[in-house]
């Protein structure tokens, strides 16, 4: 599996392009916006769109989902259901933070724990972690090692829970029961900022470093 960071939005929000190298198929998760800019680094590497794989539903992930799915006609694959409250929220969102006017949108399939995505021949899989918003969803590539975790965990910190059904110690359970076991060589991309190992944070990560756990 490889991957590529375009980072969009004002909030530099880490959209990331998966391809299967035999097939050239890839899955654009998380387009914020800026679709021009996503455009670009898939035509780029020659890539073939197939689906759009969301984390979570909070604007500067999903802004560009709906348009992106319409031009291309693609189909939409997370997150889990109970983030659609955040979905339908969207134009006012938009309207909040000074971006461009945006569409609501269904999901063509809504995730949930144990489910599996794929991306050309290549399976991820889904697991559910609630406590950023109560319907994310990480992505996670076993053979590469390597998982997409939007907004739960940052190199160095974690997601907000101020928001709206956020919820702090779901959040940290999250991190511990569904992150930590997946390996600590495991590479992760964050929704925002450089990437890390779970090793890493789990060693050094002021909110959910193993010493802060006895």
């Amino acid at each position: 599996m490889q991957f590529h960071l375009v980072p969009v939005t004002p909030f530099q929000q880490n959209c990331s392009l998966l391809w299967c190298e035999d097939s050239k198929r890839a899955a654009v998760v998380d387009p914020g916006g800026d679709l021009d800019k996503i455009l670009a680094a898939v035509e780029e590497r020659g890539l073939k769109l197939e689906k759009i794989l969301l984390t979570h539903g909070h604007l500067d992930h999903v802004g560009g989902t709906a348009a992106l799915s319409k031009q291309l006609q693609l189909p939409i694959e997370g997150p889990h259901k109970a983030d659609d409250f955040w979905i339908q929220q969207l134009p006012m969102q938009a309207q909040m933070f000074g971006f461009p006017s945006v569409e609501v949108f269904t999901p063509d399939r809504w995730l949930e724990q144990g489910d599996q995505v794929t991306v050309g021949d290549q399976p991820l899989e889904v697991y559910h972690c609630p406590g950023h918003t109560p319907g994310h969803v990480i992505f996670f590539h076993r053979l590469s090692q390597l998982a997409l975790v939007g907004d739960v965990l940052f190199a160095g910190s974690i997601g907000r829970t101020d928001f709206p059904q956020g919820d702090h110690d779901t959040l940290i359970r999250s991190i511990k029961e569904r992150l930590w076991p997946l390996g600590d060589e495991v590479r992760f991309v964050p929704g925002h900022g450089p990437m890390s190992t779970f090793g890493q944070e789990r060693q050094s990560n002021p909110f959910v470093a193993d010493k802060r756990f006895g």
